[in-house]
């Protein structure tokens, strides 16, 4: 068991504590903690971004060439 002085504002020794070994002692898990870490930051974005769907993009209403007998792909819009 480790001691540990807790002290007041003006450093004063307030009482003594004693800390276990098992958890003050361990190495911590460093990929646990970066995932913890990018869980936390994660959450604190606001999550406004979004892409446009076709129907939000402008242009390319007319279907550009016949479905058949091009010998082309067959599209639909310019900017798909």
């Amino acid at each position: 068991m480790a001691t540990v002085e807790v002290r007041n504002l003006d450093g004063a020794t307030v009482k003594q504590l004693e800390l276990a070994d098992e958890v003050f002692t361990a190495t911590p898990n460093q990929s646990l903690l970066w995932e913890a870490v990018k869980q936390y930051l994660a959450s604190q974005r606001r999550g406004t971004h979004s892409t446009r769907s076709r129907g939000e993009v402008r242009g390319g209403g007319k279907k550009p060439w016949r479905q058949k007998g091009t010998g082309r792909a067959r599209v639909g819009s310019i900017r798909s």
